[in-house]
């Protein structure tokens, strides 16, 4: 375990992000393995139809991320103030909204998955394989959300390795299960959702094995799985709204999905290849957002508050160069990012993913900033405002996605995103003012 309330801020900050980010790339690894695995020996219509699902995945694994993400904040603030009881009382909480949720959550993903499909009006030609593979994901749904929330849960302590090895294992067993039912059982894209699904259930029970042996804080016993009104109330106050920006969100790039599928299987692979692209410049910004929440978190329990304006200075910083930085290489060497996922995509499709680099790629540096934002916000405890940024930015990718599918084509609905990303942050700054005064008044009442 870790204390993130002593020592250099940034330092404490970048070496919290490494294991991270290393992480970050090896689930990225597995997630491009299945993509590629899927584009090189399927062909370019099975790789959309896997990519046309991306955004209905998002809405309903989403939710559930958010939801996990936001109980363990409450762990992170019992940890830091040092309430050892308070930690395994929240464990516990966590871990019953977790797998309530994940029940819920199959079943109505199961039942509705192809209709879902339909209504975004997926084409004809990608509709059997996308519903096939949603199946996979969304029938081993309780192993997805249970490794998001005992990794969360285990990196509010401050131990950032364990869960990087359960990503590794979770890694390593899923490229090896791509190759054997896809191109030995010719499982197809069913194939590429079960190897995800049976690698996090391997990963679960490493991390469950780790907690039993490691993690005094987690282990409880039949005495102390007992729920509480006031502790049910406060890891909802922060776990839903949490849920729900994810899920609002989602519902913006539904809309968008919806677009894209009205302009053709062309636009929809373009829009997969670049959306996979996306993931390389969003892991680092998102993970120095997940520090910043858990360094947050602690440090408030700690009532650390000029630590915490320290790291949220340096973080924004740091993330904005490096927005600039992956903007510009991915522009330059547009071919070759693209050329990962599909061998032999059709110049139609390179030209449309190079549109779609150019427009987001410029607008990576409002990305990095809302991520430290909302995170910062949310390690405060506060779940509102990161949900009202989340409604604007539904609200701005859905007007963008309709108005320049119906004027520009594909170049209008790929102004979407930067159109979400600026009305999220329109929403988060003034709220991230508010609190920054809140903390330094506190810092100096502290020192007097």
């Amino acid at each position: 375990m870790q204390d993130l309330t002593k020592g250099s801020p940034i330092r404490i900050i970048l070496w919290f992000t490494t294991p991270l980010l290393i992480g970050s790339f090896f689930q990225l690894a597995y997630n491009f393995a299945d993509s590629m695995i899927v584009g090189h020996t399927l062909g370019q219509t099975a790789f959309a139809s896997v990519g046309a699902t991306g955004s209905l995945v998002f809405l309903i694994i989403g939710f559930a991320q958010g939801l996990t993400s936001g109980l363990s904040i409450v762990t992170s603030q019992k940890f830091g103030a040092g309430d050892q009881i308070g930690v395994k009382k929240s464990f516990v909480h966590g871990l019953f909204y977790s797998m309530a949720v994940s029940l819920v959550l199959s079943i109505l993903a199961l039942i509705f998955s192809r209709s879902m499909l339909v209504l975004m009006q997926t084409p004809e030609r990608l509709l059997n394989h996308a519903h096939v593979f949603l199946l996979a994901i969304f029938g081993g749904m309780i192993f997805t959300i249970l490794f998001n929330y005992l990794s969360s849960a285990i990196r509010a302590l401050g131990n950032y390795k364990t869960p990087l090895i359960a990503l590794m294992i979770a890694c390593l067993i899923n490229i090896i299960l791509d190759f054997v039912f896809i191109l030995n059982f010719h499982m197809g894209v069913f194939g590429a959702g079960l190897a995800t699904i049976i690698a996090q259930a391997f990963s679960v029970f490493y991390l469950l094995f780790y907690i039993h042996f490691k993690v005094p804080y987690f282990q409880v016993g039949l005495a102390d799985l007992k729920l509480d009104k006031i502790n049910l109330k406060n890891h909802a106050r922060l776990g839903f709204p949490m849920a729900f920006q994810a899920s609002i969100i989602a519902l913006g790039t539904i809309t968008l999905q919806i677009a894209l599928n009205k302009l053709g299987t062309d636009a929809v692979a373009a829009q997969s290849i670049a959306s996979k692209t996306d993931q390389l410049a969003m892991f680092p910004m998102m993970n120095l957002g997940l520090a910043i929440s858990t360094f947050t978190a602690q440090n408030y329990g700690a009532k650390q508050y000029q630590r915490i304006l320290s790291g949220l200075k340096k973080t924004v910083i740091i993330n904005i160069l490096w927005s600039i930085f992956f903007a510009t290489l991915l522009i330059v060497f547009n071919r070759f990012f693209s050329g990962l996922f599909v061998a032999n995509a059709s110049p139609t499709v390179l030209n449309l993913v190079l549109t779609y680099y150019i427009i987001n790629g410029c607008c990576y540096w409002i990305l990095s900033i809302l991520f430290i934002l909302r995170s910062f916000i949310q390690g405060l405890g506060y779940g509102f405002v990161p949900t009202l940024a989340g409604f604007m930015e539904l609200i701005m990718r859905a007007d963008v996605a309709i108005i320049g599918l119906i004027y520009f084509g594909f170049t209008g609905v790929a102004t979407a995103s930067p159109a979400a990303w600026i009305g999220s942050v329109l929403v988060l700054i003034p709220s991230t003012l508010i609190l920054t005064r809140q903390l330094k008044a506190r810092t100096i009442e502290n020192k007097t």
